[in-house]
């Protein structure tokens, strides 16, 4: 069932991109737009991870500079019964996560520096198994090549103007076509984007909360993480805004109304679906999840590193050695991941 759908929504962005094609230069431009979009395809499938991935500055990393977080993935993607995923780092201080991969056999987990800093080991663990459910699930593929295929239909309603300018395209709009196209490429792919995102993130965290165990470990790192993107920019995100369904949270700034302009659903109506599932699963030993309703204090506080990964260094203390490309080592106390 989840191959159908993938198949029915790719194909759906193919016909989105040979439509504005045709809006641009009518019957040569949908033939254009269909052979650029079946090789973006077929280049998304074998390379936009490792697109993705560099457009994040992530860098690889195992059990020598990261043994902890390593350590975590390792042992949730054993209990997942899925193949050990490369893993990555990106040095942002947003908390930010995200999974990205053709196949569970060559997928691949990020998660930012924040993230590490500013969240507790259980949650940590929560997090990464959300990102091994899109695995587990494949949303990864479809997730990343609706990213490439959206960023292409955006660039393309952007150069409308300059594509469609010439009177001898056999556009049979003209001028109004290639404006149509200016106006309502962007928001087309952005809607489709908004779609594939919207009904499986519910999924990846049903199904991260079974992993972990601990669906209201989950819901304590949402709540933090949605309090770090509305306080803390991503500039990598904010130039490539294509790929901002690929995060557990919206990475861009101020995103966060579940609406129909948003990426992702609404944080508080995932933290209240997890919270139900927490109480069907008579967890207890675990503190509910904060609400959103806190004071700018609070709000502060909570964001301050606190997690097992280390407090942040004071201005007055001297440097730790180097053990990775940032000049910290993503270390903490053992835990049940460990």
């Amino acid at each position: 069932m989840n191959t159908l759908r993938t198949a029915m929504l790719l194909a759906a962005m193919t016909a989105l991109f040979m439509g504005v094609g045709f809006l641009i230069g009518g019957s040569v431009g949908m033939m254009i737009a269909l052979v650029i979009a079946a090789g973006t395809n077929l280049f998304s499938y074998w390379n936009a991870d490792k697109m993705v991935l560099s457009m994040n500055r992530a860098v690889e990393v195992d059990e020598k500079n990261a043994p902890e977080y390593y350590a975590i993935v390792q042992a949730l993607a054993k209990q997942a019964g899925l193949p050990m995923p490369r893993t990555y780092l990106i040095d942002n201080p947003q908390p930010n996560a995200f999974a990205t991969g053709r196949n569970p056999q060559n997928a691949a987990v990020a998660a930012s520096t924040g993230l590490l800093q500013r969240l507790t080991h259980e949650e940590v663990a929560a997090v990464m198994a959300h990102e091994l459910a899109h695995v587990q699930h494949r949303d990864t593929l479809t997730m990343t090549i609706v990213a490439t295929l959206a960023g292409a239909i955006s660039m393309l309603g952007n150069f409308a103007f300059f594509l469609g300018g010439n009177r001898n395209n056999n556009n049979p709009f003209g001028f109004v076509g290639v404006m149509a196209a200016m106006i309502v490429a962007p928001f087309a792919a952005m809607i489709v984007q908004m779609a594939v995102s919207r009904t499986r993130e519910y999924e990846a965290d049903r199904r991260g909360a079974e992993i972990c165990g601990h669906p209201l470990w989950l819901a304590s790192a949402l709540d933090k993480i949605a309090r770090g993107a509305e306080r803390i920019p991503n500039p990598d995100a904010e130039r490539n805004p294509a790929m901002a369904h690929l995060f557990i949270i919206n990475p861009l700034h101020g995103e966060r109304m579940d609406s129909l302009f948003s990426t992702h659903p609404s944080t508080d109506n995932r933290i209240a679906a997890l919270q139900e599932m927490a109480r069907q699963m008579g967890e207890g030993d675990v503190r509910p999840a904060p609400t959103r309703n806190t004071t700018p204090r609070q709000a502060d506080e909570e964001q301050r590193p606190s997690g097992p990964w280390g407090q942040a260094a004071q201005p007055d203390q001297p440097a730790e050695p180097k053990s990775n490309p940032w000049g910290r080592n993503p270390t903490g106390p053992k835990g049940r991941w460990s």
